[in-house]
């Protein structure tokens, strides 16, 4: 009457037909899980996009804090409507680009 030899078969029998089912279909389990896991992340996404804010968004620079020299290089700069300048090449050197 030893009991212990029992209690591993019972286990055995419990994981045999598992191991069999997962052997069997384990290439079909797989793209399962894959294809579950691209759908909810899709449906993630889709959640995100179509939900309004609820609050409103603040910025955390504050309005007038821009220093001197960063407005004068900021003036400096042309607009599109306007032909950039043809840059100047040092003295002294030859372009090789150019015949």
């Amino acid at each position: 009457m030893e009991k212990t030899p029992r209690i591993k078969k019972t286990q055995s029998s419990l994981v045999r037909p598992i191991a069999a089912f997962i052997r069997q279909f384990h290439l079909l389990i797989f793209f399962v899980v894959i294809v579950g896991c691209l759908s909810v992340a899709v449906v993630l996404i889709n959640k995100t996009l179509t939900e309004s804010a609820d609050e409103a968004y603040t910025s955390s620079i504050n309005a007038g804090t821009i220093d001197q020299s960063t407005l004068q290089k900021i003036k400096s700069l042309h607009t599109s409507s306007k032909p950039s300048p043809t840059p100047a090449l040092p003295s002294g050197r030859v372009n090789p680009f150019s015949e």
